[in-house]
């Protein structure tokens, strides 16, 4: 008989599988026969948790709109005055630019009808009563000369200083280099001629004898006037307004450059001048050429301070091409004969000149487009 018989004792949920196994041993086998109860502790009942329930299926559109959830609606009104807004203002841009060219075609194309001489060669220009004898050799030379002689004198102090602000003086200097900078474009004209005509002129003297005395054979640089009112003062002059043009965007084109292709030349060993001509001035380039064409525009139309420097030609006088002749340009033409306005015909000769300044102007921009886009797409 076994031990839990004997003392009439049962298995019950009370009791662990271990305990009710050594219950049922024999009194053979056991060496201690204890027929005394056996008392054992209440074993806790562990109870499995659920397993958790599955993710409900998210609703559509029409369940929640049966159970009353409305959706935002989207919209499209502020792309549409947008777009309206950009389109209609690059619209009227154009407008304005052809209205610009009609009315001057419209209204200079009498004077050219009338006109005795050969507007593109000749050098006259008698435009009283009802003679209208007028050409634009003198003034086309004079203005492309004063313009690309301020080129000449503007481009590489403007990439010079632009390089200088980006790559060479402390970020916390080169703030304050670029604001005086900038403050040159703030200076009106008239103060520009008055400088140029009182203070630098006089200065330019010594110089300009010099290289008439020592290039005098060269055309450009021939003996001219004695006085200070000359191409090459009104050149310098003009240089110094289309500076902060130049150096601003360039300036803004090589800041951006990648620092992936600047710390490529530090890894390859470059110097600083090696990486800026391998890493700055190639991805520049076309910013550099589109800021040039946008000063040459400014200098081609410069008005007050050229009218105020140059020394006007008397009628008649013998053709100088120096740079140290004086002259008129199509702009100080203008400006100087305003008050003759007083005929039609008068108004159409020198509305004639403005139309090819408006021209030469308009290609030149053309061109810096043309070259800009062409840089961006390689």
């Amino acid at each position: 008989m076994s031990l839990t018989e004997e003392n009439g004792l049962s298995t019950d949920q009370n009791r662990s599988p271990i305990q009710n196994r050594s219950l049922t041993l024999t009194a053979a086998d056991s060496p201690v026969v204890d027929h005394g109860p056996v008392n054992t502790p209440p074993v806790p009942r562990v109870t499995q948790a659920p397993p958790p329930a599955a993710p409900a299926a998210p609703e559509t559109a029409e369940e929640g709109g049966r159970r009353g959830v409305k959706l935002a609606k989207i919209s499209r009104r502020g792309d549409r005055v947008f777009s309206g807004f950009a389109g209609g203002s690059g619209v009227l841009i154009v407008a304005l630019v052809a209205f610009v060219g009609i009315f001057l075609i419209v209204i200079a194309a009498p004077s050219l009808a009338a006109n005795t001489a050969d507007f593109f060669t000749s050098r006259e220009w008698t435009v009283s009563g009802d003679t209208l004898a007028f050409g634009i050799a003198g003034l086309l030379w004079t203005t492309v000369l004063s313009a690309a002689l301020a080129m000449v004198i503007a481009v590489p102090i403007a990439i010079g200083v632009a390089l200088c602000i980006t790559q060479y003086v402390p970020r916390r200097l080169s703030n304050g280099l670029a604001f005086v900078v900038d403050l040159l474009a703030a200076v009106p004209s008239i103060i520009f001629g008055l400088w140029g005509i009182t203070v630098l002129a006089p200065l330019l003297l010594p110089a300009q004898s010099w290289l008439s005395t020592n290039l005098g054979w060269f055309p450009l640089f021939a003996v001219g006037l004695s006085s200070g009112g000359t191409v090459f003062v009104a050149s310098i002059v003009l240089a110094i307004m289309i500076l902060p043009i130049i150096t601003a965007i360039s300036r803004d084109v090589f800041d951006q450059t990648p620092h992936d292709h600047i710390e490529a030349a530090w890894a390859l060993g470059a110097t600083r001048w090696e990486m800026i001509r391998t890493a700055v001035l190639p991805y520049g380039r076309t910013g550099v050429v589109s800021a040039s064409m946008l000063g040459l525009g400014r200098a081609l139309g410069e008005t007050i301070a050229v009218m105020i420097i140059l020394s006007t030609p008397a009628p008649g006088a013998a053709f100088n091409p120096s740079v140290f002749a004086g002259g008129e340009t199509f702009a100080s033409k203008i400006a100087n004969a305003a008050s003759e306005f007083d005929t039609p015909a008068k108004t159409g000769a020198y509305i004639a000149a403005g139309l090819v300044l408006f021209v030469i102007t308009f290609v030149v921009n053309a061109i810096a487009r043309t070259i800009a886009d062409r840089g961006v797409r390689s």
